[in-house]
């Protein structure tokens, strides 16, 4: 599965739990999220979005160790299953413990 498909299918997932999400680019900064999800209740995410075989490039190493120390939510989903994982965590039916926030060890 191609990284642009997980992205579609993580906007699909925002979108149906009530969040809204944004595409993240700097202009002076590599490394950042690929994008910002704003959820219900809110919780602010920088998501990295890759395939099960992709790679985190060192500055994106980096971005998601600056994340972790300033106390922000970053995570970085490796599947569409990871996605749905990660969604879980905001259907109130299912009352699912919140995952760590910094996940961005490879699979």
């Amino acid at each position: 599965m191609k990284e642009s498909e997980i992205e579609r299918y993580f906007v699909w997932a925002v979108q149906w739990q009530g969040g809204v999400t944004y595409k993240f680019r700097s202009p002076t900064q590599r490394g950042v999220a690929d994008r910002i999800a704003c959820m219900p209740g809110g919780d602010t995410w920088f998501v990295e979005l890759k395939t099960k075989g992709g790679r985190l490039a060192p500055l994106q190493k980096v971005f998601a160790a600056d994340m972790d120390r300033l106390g922000q939510l970053y995570v970085c989903l490796w599947s569409t299953e990871g996605v749905d994982e990660w969604a879980s965590h905001y259907d109130l039916t299912k009352k699912k413990p919140p995952i760590s926030c910094t996940r961005a060890t490879e699979p």
